[in-house]
């Protein structure tokens, strides 16, 4: 027994790794305190009676099971920094190629079709970049669960891992992700966790619990790595998503918590975000809402996870209103768009009463 967890050197899958091995870390204290419960526990999970771990490491080497899926796509500086947390905590680690299993199927795509996609940065649509992107998330996760259910088998072990996910909350909220890829699995641990705050922790757990390497991670551009690099294009999370994750973060608060519409939503922030124009205002709570909506399907499929947050994106449990929505909100974006008129021409006239004083 124990996790299996493919991990790819960013931020959200370094946070669940660093999470199992605080837990490792705690079980190890409970045991050298003499907690014969966690110890029977321990036992029970790694199926051997007289199994006692020396550490933290030895126990992660047992239990924790961690795998870096590259592809072309994928830069040097993600592929060792997933080496270097799971050695400082002490996982089996696997550095492996998924190159050939994604060529297949684009072949055999190409056999079915006639037709071989490509990427935007070599002439491709938009429809071609995002399939191109999708299939290797999403071959990822069919990878996942059979490593987690063949691993023991490899090393010598009985039973199987569990699956863990690693999507924060603000970006299921967005709908940034893969329909059943690596988001999707047994159990998420951080899917109830902002962005801001996993950053924060990885910075405590940096010097806390002693895996220096994640201080590099929480200065790392976000990037899913899912398109190919060239001299003038690098892929990044908040430009695919067309918005930053500080500004998810409110966008999640006022409609989780404060249950806004787009516009009341609009109506708070034009007042939160006074140096920004309203026409900006506007826009931004727009785009929000439509990704917010036409993503609403995902939720149907997310990963049970802990709940850190007083909102989140598991409508099951949170939030009570429909699945399907019109995602161009008709009757809401024009309120927008009148009250962007009113407010527009009450600028314009205080300004022409100031410069006639």
């Amino acid at each position: 027994g124990g996790y299996f967890l493919p991990l790819s050197g960013g931020a959200d899958s370094s946070s669940t790794a660093a999470l199992v091995g605080s837990m490792c870390q705690q079980v190890i204290q409970a045991i050298r305190e003499g907690n014969d419960a966690v110890l029977a526990d321990v036992r029970r999970i790694v199926r051997e009676e007289k199994f006692v771990p020396k550490d933290s490491k030895d126990l992660a080497g047992r239990i924790f099971h961690t795998c870096y899926m590259g592809t072309t796509n994928s830069s040097k500086e993600t592929r060792d920094r997933a080496k270097k947390l799971a050695n400082e905590i002490g996982a089996y680690h696997l550095d492996i190629s998924i190159d050939s299993i994604v060529s297949s199927m684009v072949e055999l795509f190409t056999t079915i079709t006639g037709k071989t996609p490509k990427f935007k940065v070599h002439g491709g649509t938009t429809q071609e970049n995002l399939a191109l992107q999708n299939i290797q998330a999403r071959l990822r996760m069919v990878l996942s669960y059979l490593l987690a259910q063949l691993l023991p088998w490899v090393r010598g072990q009985q039973g199987f891992l569990l699956v863990l996910g690693s999507a924060n909350v603000d970006e299921a909220l967005r709908g940034y992700m893969t329909k059943y890829d690596c988001s999707s699995a047994d159990l998420n641990p951080i899917g109830g966790i902002c962005k801001g705050d996993l950053k924060r922790f990885l910075l405590w757990a940096s010097k806390e619990l002693g895996y220096p390497s994640l201080a590099s991670v929480v200065t790392a551009t976000p990037t899913a790595e899912l398109e190919p690099i060239t001299e003038g294009y690098v892929q990044s999370d908040e430009a695919d998503m067309g918005m930053s994750y500080e500004e998810l973060g409110v966008y999640g608060k006022l409609r989780k918590v404060a249950r806004c519409g787009p516009l009341f939503m609009f109506e708070k922030l034009r007042h939160l975000w006074r140096h920004l124009p309203v026409e900006t205002v506007a826009d931004k709570v727009k785009k929000f809402f439509f990704y917010y909506s036409i993503n609403r399907h995902k939720m149907t499929v997310i990963t049970p996870s802990y709940h850190a947050e007083n909102y989140s994106p598991d409508d099951n449990r949170f939030d009570l209103r429909q699945f399907l929505y019109n995602a161009r909100w008709p009757r809401q974006f024009a309120s927008i768009g009148k009250r962007v008129e009113e407010l527009s021409k009450k600028n314009k006239t205080a300004k022409e009463k100031k410069s006639n004083l």
